[in-house]
């Protein structure tokens, strides 16, 4: 269940949305299209070789990377999962769109670019910086495949999401600066699906949802959806729990949450969507992203 403060500060962050457009704002970003359809993990899925989701004729998978330690032998980086590399996706696909450069500038100190994320830094074993850290670790490695089995045509694609990355900061002392910025660079596999097809959306809108990878899954997906629904669709809970919620082993409990975190996210983005016993009803809603004043 949602609290009354939880719904309040939602509440709080839609207002300010509307009073001002995310260009307006300086808060216009986007996703690559490909990790909108379908998505990562929301919880660890453990040493796995392949993680995959598939949302109609289009399915993707994501492999881990690997590493090799100071003795020779080879481990499993592991396979990104949660908020935080959602959120790391978000900022290196907005950076990639607005300066058309696949070398993406994350900042001279670690407190730095977690405030561009909206995160706190906290250390200890459980604390932001650490887990932040794990999650780059595991994102920047990653191989993502996708396909897409149409009526007229067969496409097969995929990309590594970095080929490059220069980290400096000090972890120990997230404040310090450091004489270099820290990057990371695009393969320009993946630099050419952000560049072809960028999903927009609003940052503060994440910054609201970041406490749940499922409600910024959701969020993104619907701004997308809206952005050419014509009609009326239902979407069955069957077909949701393959996009959303692989891991779920029953559709009753992915739907329980998936409706928890849908009523977080039509606070701050009021589209036409209702629940039903076949499924999920979403109705034509305006996108979230309203053009300027001045467009």
């Amino acid at each position: 269940m949602l609290n009354s403060k939880n719904i309040d500060n939602l509440i709080s962050d839609a207002l300010a949305i509307e009073r001002e457009s995310a260009k307006e704002a300086g808060a216009l970003g986007y996703m690559a299209k490909a990790l909108v359809q379908a998505t990562l993990p929301h919880k660890n899925p453990g040493s796995i070789n392949v993680w995959w989701r598939r949302n109609g004729d289009f399915s993707m998978a994501i492999q881990p990377g690997y590493a090799i330690d100071k003795n020779n032998n080879s481990h499993c980086i592991g396979l990104p999962y949660g908020t935080k590399p959602r959120l790391i996706m978000a900022f290196i696909s907005s950076e990639a769109v607005k300066t058309k450069n696949k070398e993406i500038i994350l900042g001279r100190s670690l407190a730095g670019f977690m405030h561009q994320l909206d995160l706190l830094p906290t250390g200890g074993r459980w604390g932001t910086i650490p887990m932040l850290k794990e999650q780059m670790k595991r994102l920047f490695s990653s191989t993502v495949s996708f396909q897409y089995d149409g009526k007229v045509a067969e496409v097969k694609g995929g990309f590594r999401i970095a080929s490059r990355t220069v980290l400096f900061w000090d972890t120990k002392c997230p404040q310090q600066q450091t004489l270099w910025e820290s990057t990371v660079t695009l393969t320009q596999e993946f630099y050419d699906e952000i560049i072809g097809h960028p999903i927009p959306l609003d940052m503060r809108a994440l910054s609201a949802l970041k406490d749940s990878s499922l409600a910024l899954d959701i969020y993104c997906w619907l701004t997308y959806r809206m952005s050419y629904l014509k009609k009326t669709a239902v979407i069955p809970w069957k077909l949701l729990a393959m996009q959303f919620g692989s891991e779920y082993t029953e559709i009753r409990d992915f739907k329980k949450n998936f409706l928890k975190q849908l009523r977080k996210v039509t606070v701050i983005y009021e589209s036409n969507v209702q629940q039903s016993p076949s499924g999920l009803v979403i109705n034509p809603s305006k996108t979230h992203i309203l053009p300027s004043k001045h467009d």
